[in-house]
């Protein structure tokens, strides 16, 4: 049995997110593909996901010169390290995002900062950043309004090139996309989905029995 980690990232209603649609195609096609994974989900916008401010660096100062924390402080690390033992103690993840000014939701971002922690996803060596999440496996599903994947429009694609950036940074280079793109087209808008979902279904399926 493998733990699965289900990473949405998108403060609308399923009914009004091509993303999270297609992500719920995923999600069913992997529980029948495979009953017997455990899946935790994290959806940024609903969860408390901490943001690396000035109260986060001081409390780790603190800690650093072994002095006591406030009780806010307290929570505030307590909750970021349950986050980053959740996010290292899976075995594959699925992150489910929509394209927002041609890159990522700012809650996606703020999530990725926290699981992004020395010591625990990556170290540092004399040869320079080491990740340390070898072996495993991630989907990023996204949607687009507009067509990135080529054309002129390929530069501004920050959104999934970034989640493969920052995922081989800790060590996970095995990373598989399903894009839904060219949503803004109400011709098309059916279709595309359509294609998105059935393709996660494929890909859910094989991603299950990994």
């Amino acid at each position: 049995m493998a733990t699965l980690l289900y990473v949405t990232a998108n403060p609308k209603p399923e009914s009004e997110s091509v993303s999270l649609q297609v992500g719920r195609a995923f999600l069913s096609a992997y529980e029948l593909a495979n009953p017997f994974d455990e899946i935790e989900k994290v959806d940024v916008y609903q969860d408390d996901i901490p943001l690396l401010d000035g109260n986060v660096f001081n409390a780790w100062a603190k800690l650093s010169e072994s002095l006591p924390l406030s009780l806010s402080e307290r929570k505030k690390l307590t909750r970021i390290n349950q986050l980053v033992d959740q996010f290292v103690e899976a075995d594959k993840y699925v992150f489910v995002t929509p394209m927002w000014n041609f890159g990522l939701p700012p809650m996606f971002k703020a999530y990725i900062d926290l699981i992004c922690m020395s010591g625990k996803t990556f170290r540092y060596t004399e040869q320079g950043p080491v990740g340390l999440m070898v072996g495993k496996k991630a989907i990023h599903i996204q949607a687009r309004g507009g067509i990135y994947s080529h054309g002129n429009a390929r530069i501004m694609e920050y959104g999934d090139s970034y989640v493969r950036m920052i995922l081989g940074f800790i060590g996970i280079d095995q990373v598989q996309s399903i894009i839904a793109e060219g949503t803004s087209d109400p011709k098309q808008y059916q279709d595309i989905i359509n294609q998105a979902k059935k393709l996660a279904q494929r890909t859910a399926v094989q991603f299950a029995r990994q």
